[in-house]
């Protein structure tokens, strides 16, 4: 099919941390994927955050997102991890359509601060 594969190597529209921050903290609807293990994600993620891991996206995406239009941010340890882009990616091929990464990943998030939830995450005062 002409332009599927275009879709799928384009570029990965992005998320910063301040607008990832701004959008949890304002309540927005939107689905925060946590692309690593079970293990890293039960050690602290995200807040409100979901574990699809790159072995599970096709199992579980659509039960945990039904709706294919939902804005999705999928991110994972840091920039030079790939697990990310693969879910991400995966999402876009099942026909997710505002699907954005947050690059930096949870160790950016850490650096600046900001609280995780579960595990030995810090949590918000």
């Amino acid at each position: 099919m002409p332009g599927t594969l275009s879709l799928v190597t384009a570029v990965l529209a992005t998320i910063s941390r301040d607008e990832l921050r701004d959008r949890i903290d304002d309540g927005a609807d939107f689905v925060l994927v946590d692309a690593l293990s079970p293990l890293s994600y039960a050690m602290g993620h995200l807040p409100g955050a979901i574990n699809i891991a790159q072995d599970w996206i096709d199992d579980r995406a659509r039960r945990r997102i039904p709706d294919l239009d939902t804005e999705v941010v999928v991110y994972c340890s840091d920039a030079g991890c790939d697990s990310s882009h693969k879910v991400a990616h995966r999402l876009i091929e099942l026909g997710y359509r505002n699907v954005r990464h947050y690059e930096g990943g949870k160790r950016d998030w850490e650096a600046a601060g900001l609280p995780l939830e579960g595990g030995r995450g810090r949590t918000a005062s």
